[in-house]
């Protein structure tokens, strides 16, 4: 490996640490490549050579989860846990697949890249390390496919743009709600018409996670805990985001123009700490912190007049929901509370399909893809199969030199609404312009694809049964 390659790894070591702390401005697009990533075909990879980086709750189940899926190899894993890197290798051998090198410790993953020729480096690390990560993985040679979000300042999400862009590697954040069933089915229902033009859509991440967030073994080191006292805004947006903006073609045919943000008080975080700090000494230092509000709500409007509506409560007692709503011309859908499907041919739009309606056209539009794996990736597991439809999906497009289904322009937008929602908080709620990822390619971008042409080949390792007890995303 040559000196320059080197150095760029040490660099982004360091900048692991500084990225958060880069002013969050809208970069000129002057000095950017015109390499566009939107509907990229790389060349075609038979046999995946994948590396795991981050070993916990997220990158375990993507370990078992790879296993299942023929045309990968897990050359690598890698956590700072010794002990996690040794159970996850040998969970591969138990599938009966060869073992896996092993990399720990802090600088681990470096010398993962510096040893190994990868194809695909999937991180599922605490979020500050998600943008040097996938750079230096892009450097080193690799796609990458990371959790979300894929960088917190405009900064950095530019330099992942640009190194994509440079590097012609695909960078896909691993927004696994997109492909949820209702999700996709609703996604084709828009592109065939159903629901006429979109005027409006929302989506959320409402979770009640507070006693998880002071979970001494859940997050390592309470780094989660930490964010949230850090980044006082809507710091989880891609899950309610990623379905939407695939339904109104963000990036593809349309653009967010401006973003404005609101927060509430803190009436859980605070009290939570200072009410645990009196008996437990480790959570003394997290008492007498400013912690971000409960509920955030960003409001974005697009180049075409579309609007939409994102939301984020992971303290307040109140049931789980991603809303995910879709608001036409001709036609409605909601997920949460209830899922339900309204047209304006049906008594003029003003009453619910019924139930039997409802599961005929679900049936009828629900994407090959899912017809091909659904079942499957429901016995696999993970948040009921969505997440194994994506690593699949994803596997299969490599494999078959096909773009993917969210790109790198994707992954910086939905991320941007982190520190843009942070910075109008703190500006009394003030509108702010949203940057164009894609130097204006969104005129031209055409919409995701959910076809099997050309791919769909990826074999299914046998499995047994269905998972029971999943947990929600």
């Amino acid at each position: 490996m040559d000196s320059s390659r080197r150095s760029f790894l040490k660099q982004a070591s360091l900048l692991s640490g500084l990225a958060i702390s880069l002013p969050n401005i809208v970069h000129s697009t002057s000095a950017f490549s015109e390499n566009n990533m939107c509907g990229f075909r790389a060349p075609k990879i038979d046999q995946v050579r994948i590396a795991i980086v981050g070993l916990g709750n997220r990158g375990s189940g993507a370990v078992s989860r790879f296993t299942y899926i023929e045309g990968v190899t897990i050359v690598a894993l890698c956590d700072r846990h010794e002990d996690r890197a040794q159970r996850e290798q040998q969970k591969v051998k138990d599938a009966g697949l060869l073992a896996p090198k092993t990399y720990s410790g802090g600088n681990g993953w470096q010398r993962m890249l510096e040893e190994n020729t990868l194809d695909l480096v999937y991180i599922c690390t605490p979020w500050d390390l998600h943008a040097p990560m996938s750079i230096a993985a892009m450097q080193a040679g690799a796609h990458v496919g990371c959790e979300v979000p894929i960088g917190l300042t405009i900064k950095e999400l530019w330099r992942v743009v640009q190194v994509s862009e440079q590097t012609q590697k695909h960078c896909m954040m691993l927004e696994n709600c997109c492909y949820d069933f209702f999700e996709l089915i609703t996604l084709n229902m828009v592109q065939r018409g159903l629901f006429g033009e979109l005027i409006h859509a929302e989506g959320a991440y409402i979770h009640d996670l507070l006693d998880l967030n002071f979970s001494k073994t859940y997050y390592d080191d309470f780094w989660r805990l930490k964010e949230n006292i850090r980044l006082h805004g809507n710091l989880y947006p891609t899950h309610g985001i990623g379905p939407i903006a695939q339904c109104m073609n963000i990036n593809r045919g349309d653009q967010i123009a401006t973003l404005v943000n609101m927060q509430s008080a803190d009436f859980h975080m605070g009290a939570k700490a200072s009410e645990l700090a009196a008996t437990e000494a480790d959570f003394a230092p997290f008492a007498r912190k400013s912690y971000r509000g409960n509920m955030n709500t960003t409001l974005m409007r697009t180049q075409k007049g579309k609007t939409l509506m994102i939301q984020h409560d992971v303290s307040s007692p109140r049931p789980y929901s991603r809303i995910h709503l879709l608001s036409g011309t001709i036609g409605f859908a909601q997920k949460y509370p209830t899922k339900g499907l309204s047209f304006k041919n049906y008594k003029d739009g003003h009453a619910w399909l019924s139930q039997e309606a409802m599961a005929e056209l679900e049936a009828k539009y629900t994407p090959d893809m899912v017809k091909l794996i659904g079942e499957q990736a429901k016995a696999v597991g993970g948040h009921g199969g969505m997440d194994f439809i994506m690593d699949w999906r994803l596997i299969d497009c490599l494999r078959n030199g096909l773009p993917l289904d969210q790109d790198v322009y994707d992954a910086a937008s939905w991320s941007a609404i982190i520190p843009l929602s942070i910075q109008s908080s703190a500006q009394n709620s003030r509108q702010l312009n949203f940057p164009d990822f894609t130097k204006g390619n969104w005129k031209s971008n055409q919409p995701v694809s959910l076809s099997l042409e050309g791919g769909g080949n990826t074999k299914i390792r046998a499995v047994a049964k269905a998972s029971e007890g999943q947990l929600q995303v």
